[in-house]
């Protein structure tokens, strides 16, 4: 069955084989997370070759997504690798400490204790270690325990309510992007962006260091700090897509403001014609347990339901005992929840108007696909920016995006409803060939039979980017 929702997964340790791979990319994977917190260059270069031998195999191209780590604010190490916090104790945090031990922990971010004052609360662990800041001495941050538990080697600082001061690309982001550029990635994943300057600063490097590659990748926000929230439209018109990580998220703003948080980014993404990923902890007991909990069911559904462009993995398929198997199970609740999606087209044309020819083309070809119920749309398109529209809004009728350029079909691979083909085409072919050429794909892939009605979008003349300009309703089979 055709499946609408995309599926990203994180590949490690447990899945960067070609012989994982491939079952993953069987199983349902779109889309391929390389995490740039763990691994060197090489580990992510051999990966990113194993990707693409795997998704040669499958007969199909996955796209790839680079997600730099950020500045991600950590304790250092401890000289036993671990101490255990108690409640009601007095805690330091030090910037010039080496080895922590259970009176105080080193900082990997220096200037921690300038963002900080009395009154303020830390975040450990992802929440599960709670301090009071009581007083900031020069380098040293005085805390009390308030929730306390085992605190390990580089876990990570939040401050509640947010506010801390890093950038979001450090050094090592810019030398990653380098690397990513040299993998002919995808999509560049940006951690903790607080405004659209930090997303501009970032295409802008990855532009300059994908140029000698001829790429340009597409830029993801990852919506992760509490600043980001109120700049979130700004941050939008600067990206390609956002990222709902829950994760960071979660502890920054709170547990409980963060599912009706996920149901506005993904609104305001769609409403801006950007396409939107939930992440973190869809499938988490899958990392032990072959089978998910029925809340995790709920969740990816209920992000299915959204109207989420996709569903990612992180360490169910970077380090689970079943990765080929957690996204089997995510493609079964994504393709369950689908049936289910009412469609509300004409509500959403309602008072919308529409400037370019080629955004109108699309979404004409959805009304006409909606109302005539068509079998499929087929669009013939370039940058992909068609299909990008066609899929911000749900009509039940699958979209089939055709394109010479490999680049785009790759990027296609995250927008939701749309299957991304390659289309053989030359400067010499004409607008009907083409069109022909692209019928017969679809039809001998099996989207499409002897007697559906396809509704065809294509721009004249072939091969500019932004030209769709022609609508076409065919009957497959019959005199074209």
């Amino acid at each position: 069955m055709h499946r609408a929702t995309k599926i990203v997964a994180t590949i490690g340790p447990a899945s960067n084989t070609p012989e994982i791979l491939l079952q993953m990319i069987q199983a349902g994977l779109d889309v391929v997370r390389l995490n740039f917190s763990h691994g060197t260059a090489d580990d992510h270069r051999q990966r990113a070759e194993f990707v693409r031998e795997a998704a040669r195999q499958a007969g199909r191209e996955v796209a790839i997504m680079a997600d730099l780590q950020g500045p991600k604010i950590r304790v250092g190490k401890f000289e036993n690798g671990k101490v255990l916090l108690v409640a009601g104790e007095p805690f330091i945090l030090d910037a010039d400490c080496e080895l922590g031990n259970e009176q105080r922990a080193g900082l990997d971010y220096k200037d921690l204790p300038r963002d900080l004052k009395p009154g303020d609360v830390l975040l450990l662990n992802d929440g599960l270690i709670v301090l009071n800041v009581s007083r900031v001495i020069g380098n040293e941050i005085h805390t009390v325990v308030k929730i306390g538990g085992e605190l390990s080697n580089n876990k990570g600082i939040n401050r509640q309510g947010g506010g801390l001061s890093a950038p979001a690309l450090t050094a090592k982001d810019m030398e990653d992007i380098r690397t990513a550029m040299s993998l002919g990635v995808d999509y560049v994943a940006v951690s903790f962006p607080k405004n659209a300057t930090d997303m501009e600063m970032a295409r802008q490097l990855a532009n300059i260091a994908g140029a000698p590659f001829g790429i340009k990748p597409k830029m993801i926000a990852k919506i992760e700090r509490a600043e980001a929230i109120p700049a979130l439209q700004g941050i939008l018109d600067a990206s390609d897509g956002i990222m709902v990580a829950r994760g960071d998220l979660a502890v920054e703003v709170g547990n409980a403001a963060v599912p009706a948080l996920q149901k506005r980014m993904i609104r305001m993404a769609r409403e801006s014609n950007k396409f939107v990923i939930t992440a973190t902890q869809m499938m988490e007991s899958m990392i032990y347990a072959p089978v998910p909990t029925r809340a995790e069911v709920s969740d990816v559904a209920n992000a299915v339901l959204d109207g989420t462009d996709a569903v990612m993995l992180s360490a169910e398929s970077a380090a689970g005992k079943y990765p080929v198997q957690t996204i089997e199970t995510m493609a079964a609740i994504c393709l369950e929840a689908e049936k289910s999606e009412q469609s509300e087209l004409d509500k959403d044309f309602l008072d919308r108007t529409f400037t370019r020819i080629d955004q109108s083309i699309a979404m004409g070809a959805l009304f006409t696909a909606y109302h005539l119920g068509a079998k499929a749309i087929v669009a013939l398109t370039e940058s992909g920016s068609t299909a990008l529209w066609m899929s911000r809004h749900w009509t039940h009728v699958p979209i089939f995006a055709l394109t010479p350029r490999v680049g785009s079909e790759r990027a296609m691979a995250l927008y939701r409803n749309v299957t991304s083909l390659h289309l053989d085409t030359n400067t010499n072919t004409d607008r009907d060939t083409a069109l022909q050429q692209a019928l017969e794909t679809v039809v001998s892939k099996g989207y499409a039979s002897r007697g559906d009605m396809v509704v065809l979008t294509v721009g004249e003349p072939m091969g500019q980017a932004g030209g769709t300009n022609t609508l076409k309703i065919v009957r497959v089979g019959e005199p074209y």
